[in-house]
């Protein structure tokens, strides 16, 4: 019976599984390598780790976690998950591991739009952060996708990055809308995007239903989020219209014992953001565990 079962090693798994080591605690942490910011190339706004690549990042963290006794790391997908009396029930590789309390740090999915040439481009010249990329891409010719509003939104935060901006909203928007841009000398083309230009990995422009093409260095998109994991729901829990797990501040959820940390519960969604969500999340499930120890049923 472990302590705790930790799914998902991103900043957030990993700064837990680290917090409950220290507290002395068995914890399993499982990674299914499939980290949302594979395609990045660094890290950014993470204080001494500012432009690490994802994949060094995790290899550090994991060298860490490995000096510490109670803590195991395992490769693999957590499969399936339920509650029992002692606490929850996990299913790996089609072995079943149980523990007193768990952690979902399974993060989001990004839709991304069908384009031919985005995914060529994505991760180098395509992004959705501008607090994560827009520093390496300052005053380039930059353009913002969305559907709407939403283009509008994310512009109006990457002006800050840019002069050279361009909301491509796929569809009429408001004048309220025409007007903030306008204030701001942000371009508007209200036009259907249907492709990208990519030559050699690098993006070279946007291309319209209607033939034309707007040249861009770099793409920002406003674009929907889904869970990467179902087990929050199956375990009972209830999703944000963002698809995040409803959760409190401490990463606590409805279901005794069971915690949420990262991008998969809701804040802002940055690497230093979901490291701190793990460390807050773990300090309340070992509290949850020490109270479970001095009040024995």
């Amino acid at each position: 019976m472990h302590d705790a079962i930790i799914v998902g090693g991103g900043p957030a798994g990993l700064s837990a599984a680290l917090l409950l080591g220290r507290a002395r605690r068995r914890v399993l942490l499982v990674d299914a390598g499939e980290g949302r910011n594979a395609r990045s190339h660094a890290i950014h706004g993470f204080l001494t780790r500012d432009g690490t690549p994802p994949a060094e990042f995790r290899r550090m963290a994991q060298e860490e976690l490995r000096r510490y006794p109670s803590i195991e790391l395992r490769q693999g997908e957590v499969e399936a998950a339920r509650r029992n009396r002692d606490g929850f029930a996990v299913t790996l590789a089609g072995q079943t591991t149980e523990s007193r309390s768990l952690l979902l740090a399974t993060g989001l999915a990004d839709e991304l739009p069908d384009w031919p040439g985005l995914d060529e481009a994505y991760g180098t010249d395509i992004w959705h952060c501008p607090y994560c990329d827009g520093f390496e891409r300052q005053d380039e010719p930059l353009a913002v996708h969305g559907a709407g509003h939403d283009a509008v939104r994310l512009a109006i935060e990457v002006r800050n990055w840019t002069g050279d901006l361009v909301a491509c909203t796929d569809g009429p928007v408001s004048q309220a809308d025409r007007d903030r841009l306008a204030a701001l000398n942000i371009g508007l083309r209200e036009g259907r995007v249907t492709a990208l230009r990519v030559e050699d990995g690098r993006l070279r422009a946007l291309r319209f239903a209607d033939g034309s093409e707007l040249e861009r260095a770099g793409l920002f998109l406003a674009i929907a989020q889904r869970p990467r994991s179902a087990l929050a729901e199956s375990l009972g829990c209830k999703l944000t219209a963002a698809g995040q797990v409803r959760a409190n501040r401490h990463g606590g959820t409805d279901i005794p014992g069971l915690f949420i940390a990262g991008d998969a519960s809701p804040g802002l969604q940055m690497a230093v953001v979901a490291a701190a969500q793990g460390s807050i999340a773990a300090f309340h499930l070992n509290a949850g565990l020490l109270k479970q120890e001095s009040h024995p049923q």
